[in-house]
């Protein structure tokens, strides 16, 4: 078993972190990963519209994923969760005018 930690960083370098979640599973596409970060912080009742704005939200690329030193491009793709795991969700801020 492994364990994540979400950390929201900026283009301007803030970084916030959550304790660290236990995840059963060695291997999980990133559809999964942000679902179980939506889960953390929207509760049951809001879960559905909170995951649906999420995954919007990437395919839009408002965010960036970065797990270690690679970049996940996909919601499918798959994501190896180790002992100590940061996926670096990285806002982008859309330039003035463009």
């Amino acid at each position: 078993m492994g364990t994540v930690t979400f950390v929201d960083e900026t283009t301007l370098g803030a970084r916030t972190a959550s304790a660290p979640l236990a995840v059963p599973e060695e291997r999980l596409p990133l559809r999964e990963l942000i679902a179980r970060r939506v889960a953390l912080e929207a509760g049951p009742d809001g879960f559905e519209p909170a995951l649906a704005r999420a995954l919007d939200a990437f395919a839009r690329n408002g965010f960036l994923v970065l797990v270690g030193d690679r970049q996940i491009e996909e919601l499918d793709e798959t994501v190896t969760v180790g002992p100590a795991t940061e996926v670096v969700f990285l806002k982008l801020v859309p330039l003035v005018g463009g």
